[in-house]
């Protein structure tokens, strides 16, 4: 199977939608996200080496102090909203401190970011499309003028790391270090979000597993493994065949899927394999086999913030379980309308 759709999916010349897409495409870079060996592996090759899990494991003291600013405020008001004052912020500012990018626009690039992330839905539309344009339209000459002050006066800064990645004479190309900068600017937050505030959800629901972590440290290096099986943010993928793939369905009629065709390959799924996984609608956060999860992916395309995703959302939950003894619902969750980057977008707390 192949992961390049714009190159290798067979197009219907009415899908209008399909078309467009494909047109908005090819006027840039493709995301390593999008490409296929060798390209893939080369690119990588080269961005793994400013973005490796030791490095991500520097982050932590750094993390540790935003929650506890977040926290602290929390505290004084016995209340705090989830994903405002907590989700999005700390990891919308580690991304941006890992990049030595600026956060006064932080609420602008919030919205220019759902904007991009909308546009992967199945369901999206023209006037979404629109807006995810208008966006990069945006987004792209304000990391431009960023990249080329930093290629000017370079720092110890990730950006500045990938501006000097060399493998073999072998670098980033312009529109290859945009195409990466916007991935890394939207992923690195976009997802973790949805990851602390599903995971926050999930607990409340089950606050006899929300006790147990609480009171046993032991789980702090598994159970966001199981929260990311349980409810991870990232429901579908997409593959494109490249030879005919003949599956079984669940009434036992063969589907064939002819080169050319789109696969949606749903991790979500996945993550609740009864055949993998024991009793796989509970929560079970001392779950032994919860790293076989499929929400960062797996193989080539396995997420390569994987590592800063799982600090994040650990370091976030545990100091969040922690801090408070009581820890309730201040209304009901409002969730956003997206099936691909799955999250809530609401989440009033009450404290105390």
């Amino acid at each position: 199977m192949s992961r390049d759709v714009e190159a290798n999916a067979t197009l219907d010349p009415t899908d209008e939608i399909a078309v467009r897409r494909r047109n908005r495409r090819r006027g840039g870079a493709k995301t390593i996200l999008n490409l296929d060996p060798p390209d893939h592996t080369r690119l990588r090759r080269l961005v793994s080496k400013a973005f490796t899990p030791r490095q991500i494991e520097l982050l932590r003291p750094r993390i540790e102090q935003m929650v506890d600013v977040a926290l602290d405020a929390a505290a004084d008001r016995g209340s705090m909203e989830l994903i405002d004052d907590l989700a999005f912020p700390v990891p919308f500012l580690v991304i941006s401190e890992l990049l030595d990018m600026p956060t006064e626009r932080a609420d602008e690039l919030r919205d220019l970011s759902q904007a991009l992330t909308a546009a992967l839905e199945p369901a999206a539309t023209m006037a979404g499309l629109d807006a995810a344009e208008a966006a990069v339209l945006e987004l792209v000459p304000y990391l431009i003028g960023i990249i080329e002050a930093r290629r000017s006066n370079p720092g110890v800064d990730l950006l500045s790391a990938l501006l000097a990645v060399e493998d073999d004479g072998d670098t980033l190309s312009a529109e290859e270090l945009i195409s990466f900068v916007v991935l890394l600017h939207v992923a690195g937050h976009e997802t973790t979000v949805n990851l602390i505030g599903n995971s926050v959800l999930a607990l409340l629901r089950h606050p006899d597993r929300l006790r147990r972590w609480r009171t046993d440290p032991s789980l702090d290096a598994v159970a966001v493994a199981e929260l990311l099986r349980y409810d991870g943010p990232v429901q579908h993928t997409v593959r494109v065949a490249m030879r005919p793939m003949r599956f079984e369905g669940a009434d036992g009629t063969a589907v064939v899927v002819e080169p050319g065709h789109t696969i949606l390959t749903v991790l979500g799924a996945a993550n609740r394999d009864p055949s993998m996984f024991e009793t796989p609608h509970s929560l079970l956060l001392d779950r032994p086999n919860a790293g076989r999860h499929m929400a960062f992916s797996a193989g080539i395309h396995s997420c390569l913030g994987a590592s800063l995703a799982k600090l994040e959302a650990t370091v976030a939950i545990t100091r969040l379980v922690r801090r408070f003894d009581e820890i309730d619902l201040a209304a009901e969750p409002r969730w956003r309308d997206r099936i691909t980057i799955r999250g809530v977008d609401r989440m009033p707390l009450l404290v105390r």
